[in-house]
């Protein structure tokens, strides 16, 4: 199995579970080598994933890496018809990562029939790789999940800390909703995923429990101890307009094909951080 990104919360965290149950697994890094990944790849690149696949020919490949920013269209958009051309050569079961931020939340309640309409360049980015690996490998799964936490290493978590020490200005939006997943939960999923070839298409994984922005990082500071007044609060819709609000992925056909239980935020963010 190949992991691209596996320096990345979500990207380790799948190395790690996927090398504890035999898989044999490589892990690709950008920048800098770290934990588990060992082979330098740049996305971007499409005839270095070329080669890249073509040495390494793994049954199936997991593709988390994204860019280096959330608006690095080369490395999301691009990156991922790359991945999905290299993987379509081998034969390679391919899980493709994507995202919630596809959809604008003018409906709130998405199922995988719904069609993107982001509103803004990492959300454009992210439908626009959705595009490529369909077209390119048609039995692709895309798995699009939501907020990721679990592990500390989180965005959100480390975005929590750092504005409750005051390393970082701004807020956590009370207004804006997701359905956090836990990172192992989420880990498993992709792994259950990569093992069968029966699911294609878009799949939403995330856990079953929406929590705003500002509520995650109450839950965060309540784990963590952290002062629950040291997490500033404001309304997106006040401070960045035009942000996606409110956006629920529907996952009913998740939990009818997956043996992975997707925890909700309340039960998990109780536990400490492994």
């Amino acid at each position: 199995m190949l992991v691209t990104g596996a320096t990345g919360a979500l990207g380790r965290r799948v190395y790690d579970r996927a090398a504890a149950t035999g898989w044999n697994t490589v892990g690709t890094y950008f920048a800098a080598a770290e934990g588990s990944a060992e082979l330098r790849l740049d996305i971007r690149d499409r005839a270095a994933v070329d080669a890249a696949l073509r040495d390494l020919r793994p049954a199936a490949v997991i593709h988390t890496a994204a860019g280096r920013d959330r608006g690095d269209w080369r490395s999301i958009a691009d990156g991922a018809a790359h991945v999905a051309l290299a993987a379509a050569a081998v034969g390679a079961r391919l899980v493709h990562v994507s995202s919630d931020a596809i959809f604008s939340g003018r409906e709130v309640h998405y199922t995988e029939d719904a069609l993107p309409d982001p509103t803004y360049r990492y959300g454009a980015a992210k439908a626009a790789a959705e595009t490529a690996v369909q077209a390119i490998a048609p039995a692709a799964v895309l798995v699009r999940t939501s907020t990721i936490v679990g592990g500390g290493r989180g965005a959100h978590e480390v975005l929590t800390h750092a504005l409750a020490s005051g390393a970082r200005t701004g807020y956590l939006f009370t207004d804006e909703i997701r359905m956090p997943v836990h990172v192992d939960d989420l880990a498993d999923a992709l792994l259950e995923l990569a093992a069968t070839g029966d699911v294609r298409g878009p799949l939403h994984v995330t856990g079953p429990e929406p929590v705003s922005r500002h509520a995650l990082g109450l839950m965060v500071a309540a784990r963590d101890g952290l002062d629950p007044a040291s997490i500033p609060a404001a309304r997106s819709a006040d401070v960045m307009p035009g942000r996606p609000l409110d956006v629920r992925l529907d996952c009913t056909l998740a939990r009818s094909l997956l043996r992975t239980t997707l925890r909700p935020a309340s039960q998990f963010m109780t536990q400490p951080v492994r």
